[in-house]
């Protein structure tokens, strides 16, 4: 049996590793186009405009995850309560895919849609778990829900698995939230979620944020929200606007070396200082 020529072989081989690279390529854009179409599902789900009233100061800033072509289902949230209240809300969406990006819309959308049914923190996150469960998702949730009144700086919170958010005043404190919280949302029916009370005092400030924002190769999460509870009370205490803590809290999360989205909602009160 005669044996193939050197040449006939490298031709073999120099179409194999031409059809190999082929595959590769068109793997690769396969997987570039879901990245793309799952950034725009969940740009086109994050909110355009945030409520406003007297006082009241919102800033958000998202970055997304830098490793590869990863996105995931972080989001943020803010919108009017139909007594008057302004509902907040940040979390994050196990997965990083394009289920993960439309879960997020789900559970945005029922949290809006159950808060107008009611807007007790603790209630709502409670529904809206019983309700992500009745949808047979095998993915979850962390969240975190507010309901702040603007004309008395009162704030109730509740949380599902998600990291706790950072407080400021003006007067020089800060620190993170020592609060209960309850399992992530979508894991199990009929689960509890305590409510804690706040008040956010004049020139003061309250970030909420995603695990991105803090966690990292080259941070813990201990160490990422100290580096936030420094911001925030340096802000506080400068009478910084709320943008620009937004703007200097996400920039912080690229020193993290962020594998995972990244979202900040920053909530302040107008300060006797307050600065542009």
């Amino acid at each position: 049996m005669p044996r193939k020529r050197p040449t006939d072989q490298g031709d073999e081989l120099l179409a194999r590793l031409g059809s190999l690279t082929a595959q590769a390529r068109q793997r690769a854009e396969q997987q570039r186009t879901q990245v793309e179409l799952a950034i725009a599902l969940q740009r086109g789900m994050l909110p355009r405009d945030l409520p406003a009233a007297p006082g009241l100061h919102l800033a958000v800033r998202y970055a997304p995850a830098n490793l590869g072509l990863n996105v995931g289902g972080d989001w943020y949230d803010a919108f009017t309560l139909p007594d008057g209240r302004i509902g907040l809300s940040i979390g994050d969406v196990q997965g990083h895919n394009i289920e993960a990006a439309a879960f997020m819309g789900q559970v945005r959308a029922g949290l809006r849609a159950l808060a107008s049914v009611t807007g007790e923190p603790g209630e709502l996150l409670a529904r809206t778990n019983d309700l992500l469960i009745s949808l047979g998702s095998d993915l979850f949730a962390t969240c975190t829900f507010m309901r702040l009144d603007p004309a008395t700086g009162v704030l109730e919170s509740a949380r599902a698995g998600h990291i706790p958010f950072v407080w400021a005043t003006a007067d020089g404190k800060s620190g993170v939230v020592d609060d209960e919280g309850g399992p992530p949302l979508g894991i199990e029916q009929g689960m509890d979620y305590p409510v804690s009370r706040h008040r956010l005092t004049t020139g003061g400030v309250f970030v909420l944020l995603t695990d991105g924002v803090v966690e990292g190769p080259s941070l813990t999460v201990e160490d990422g929200l100290d580096q936030v509870v420094r911001l925030a009370g340096i802000a506080a205490v400068a009478g910084l606007a709320a943008h620009s803590l937004a703007a200097a809290v996400i920039k912080g999360a690229e020193s993290v070396g962020h594998e995972d989205d990244a979202a900040v909602l920053v909530v302040g009160l107008d300060g006797p200082a307050a600065q542009p």
